[in-house]
């Protein structure tokens, strides 16, 4: 399996994580930017379930070095 890139994946799963803290409160369905994500981490993670997904992004970020920040947005 390809392995996403630390700093990507560290950045669609903080995006992903807050988008479904602040529509929790408000909304009973995703917006098209969280499904979008959740799609994302399901791929970038070869899971079919956003659960599962994210379980395995924290896993990977978990046992990889912390990404620079400063060289994803160049």
């Amino acid at each position: 399996m390809l392995m996403p890139h630390p700093g990507f994946l560290r950045q669609i799963v903080d995006e992903y994580e807050a988008l479904s803290a602040a529509e929790a409160a408000r909304v009973s369905e995703p917006s098209p930017r969280a499904r979008d994500l959740a799609y994302t981490l399901c791929v970038s993670t070869g899971t079919r379930d956003v659960r599962v997904a994210l379980e395995a992004a924290h896993r990977l970020l978990a046992t990889g070095p912390e990404p620079d920040r400063a060289r994803l947005v160049e």
